[in-house]
């Protein structure tokens, strides 16, 4: 196996730089160096920050299965999304919509083939059974690991040159070479030889409102609704409109998180899950065979 860089694209062309990949060319074809050390641990610390956030932001919910706009919100303000229950039926109301959800949310059995009334199910929260103090634990720990841990990923990227992988040139930006792409997604036709290795101006429009939409606006909402944070830093209050905007925000960034993942995941699925999964663990990401037929 013989290892060289990568020939032939530039940072004008959005391409992968020459100096900083590496290829390796074997029997079962060619490899490119994709994801760096950095990178990877980012991503793999950030998939279980998220997962333990987003459980442990479920049982908190279930202190207060209701969202708010404004300042203020308490059991007689309205709600524009409530989980709760009538009797034994569990529901889900947005709005005006209400839609039944037993034995999904609002009521469901626990473990012990008991009916729960609660928001979130069991297996959907940490902890598993209902515990407020010991949920802002977890949340409240892993909220400073997400936070240093996307500002140190921000600040190398914005500085090393990961940047160019993800900053989308000129030519991606023209309404054709979007639709383009586009097309190619909902027809399921994934680049291959040269270009799988770079992130496509889907990939790159869609990670940039992840890392400068998503999980910015996530974290500062998450400071909007501490108290002490609000002494120190009112003008996040004045930024998101009170602390129950910043909790209604917080939980929109948070399933906007929810739904990249889903469609992060079914993507790597169908561009081929071995390949996509080995070149976060390894870094190296085999490139598919150009069809010449």
């Amino acid at each position: 196996m013989s290892a060289a860089p990568i020939a032939g694209y530039s940072e004008s062309e959005g391409g992968l730089a020459e100096e900083k990949d590496l290829r390796e060319t074997g029997k079962h074809g060619e490899t490119v160096y994709r994801h760096s050390t950095g990178t990877r641990l980012w991503h793999w610390t950030t998939v279980a920050t998220f997962v333990i956030m987003l459980m442990s932001g479920l049982m908190i919910f279930n202190a207060h299965p209701r969202l708010y706009w404004g300042q203020y919100g308490a059991n007689p303000d309205y709600a524009w999304l409530e989980i709760g229950n009538e009797d034994a039926r569990g529901y889900l109301r947005v709005g005006n919509v209400d839609v039944t959800t037993t034995g999904v949310l609002g009521v469901w059995t626990s473990r012990d083939g008991e009916l729960q009334a609660q928001a979130f199910p069991w297996w959907a929260t940490i902890p598993s059974t209902y515990s407020l103090a010991r949920a802002r634990l977890w949340h409240l720990t892993f909220a400073w690991v997400l936070a240093v841990g996307m500002f140190v990923y921000l600040v190398g990227s914005a500085l090393g040159p990961h940047r160019r992988d993800l900053l989308p040139v000129n030519r991606e930006l023209s309404p054709g070479h979007v639709w383009q792409d586009i097309k190619n997604h909902a027809r399921l036709r994934f680049p291959k030889g040269e270009a799988a290795a770079r992130y496509n101006i889907l990939q790159k429009l869609t990670y940039l409102a992840v890392l400068l939409v998503l999980f910015p606006g996530i974290i500062l909402t998450g400071f909007t609704m501490s108290p002490n944070l609000n002494a120190k830093l009112p003008i996040l209050l004045d930024l998101f409109g009170g602390r129950q905007s910043a909790r209604s925000l917080h939980f929109i960034f948070a399933f906007g998180l929810v739904g990249f993942v889903a469609i992060h995941l079914i993507m790597v699925v169908l561009a081929g899950p071995i390949n996509e999964i080995r070149s976060m663990v390894t870094g190296w990401f085999r490139l598919p065979k150009e069809d010449r037929s």
